[in-house]
Formats: structure tokens, C-alpha cells, sequence
């Protein structure tokens, strides 16, 4: 059975995406730590990131590097951290998430967002990706 990252990748149920290729898709989290929070989930569908191939995980994280450029330049942040956790959905995905401490980490402070907020934040996100 596909996963949720699986049916967002397939254009299934909505995503709001800031990139996407042949090999992953970023969009927002449903549930951010932070403003800006972005998933970067190859569609390749594995639930370990260990058992991706080693070209997969090389794009994903050159992805969510390029990523991490750009939110900070559009959100406060100390830094962009990246995390490979994966508990809560069987699907490989790396966070990548602007912070002020690893305190932002927590995903006990998730918040889920309207639609409205995750459209306008992704927007911001694509137009300086465009900038970049």
C-alpha cells in the first residue's frame, strides 16, 4: 500500500511542494517544528534511508542543501538543520528545518498550519529559490 509521501508525490493529495525531479519531491510539512519546515522525500518508496541506493541519498541530501540555502535567507534562523527520523511515516524523508536551537527540534512543539499559511509560506520558498 503507498504511503501518504507516496500519494503527495503522485499528486494524490495535496502537497505543497517547493521542488520537485525524477528522484524526490520537497514540500512542506503538514506539521512543522518551525516555519519553513520542508521534507525532502525521494519517490522511490523505502522506509529506511538506509536501504535507498547511495545515488538516491546523494540527491536527496544535495537537494535539501539547496534547500537549506534558501530558508536561510527567507526565514530567522542560527541555522537550517537537517533530520533523518522516519517514526512517524514509513516512507524515507530528511527534515530540514530552520532553528534557533536544537530545542526546535522538538516534535512535541509541531503545530499543524492551514493550507493558507503552507501556500504562502511555499510561495516564499519558490520565488527565492527563482532568485537564487
Amino acid at each position: 500500500m503507498a504511503t501518504i509521501f507516496t500519494k503527495i508525490l503522485q499528486h494524490e493529495l495535496t502537497g505543497h511542494f517547493v521542488y520537485e525531479d525524477e528522484v524526490c519531491g520537497a514540500f512542506l510539512s503538514i506539521a512543522p517544528l518551525k516555519d519553513g519546515h520542508v521534507l525532502v522525500v525521494p519517490r522511490h518508496e523505502v522506509d529506511h534511508w538506509l536501504d535507498l541506493e547511495s545515488e538516491e541519498i546523494a540527491h536527496c541530501f544535495q537537494v535539501a542543501q539547496n534547500i537549506g540555502k534558501v530558508l536561510m535567507k527567507v526565514f530567522p534562523a542560527r541555522k537550517v538543520a537537517l533530520m533523518v527520523a522516519g517514526l512517524e511515516v514509513p516512507h524515507a524523508h530528511i527534515h530540514v528545518v530552520p532553528i534557533q536551537s536544537e530545542a526546535d527540534l522538538n516534535f512535541a512543539n509541531a503545530q499543524e498550519v492551514g493550507s493558507e499559511k503552507l501556500q504562502a509560506c511555499a510561495e516564499l520558498i519558490r520565488k527565492a529559490m527563482r532568485n537564487n
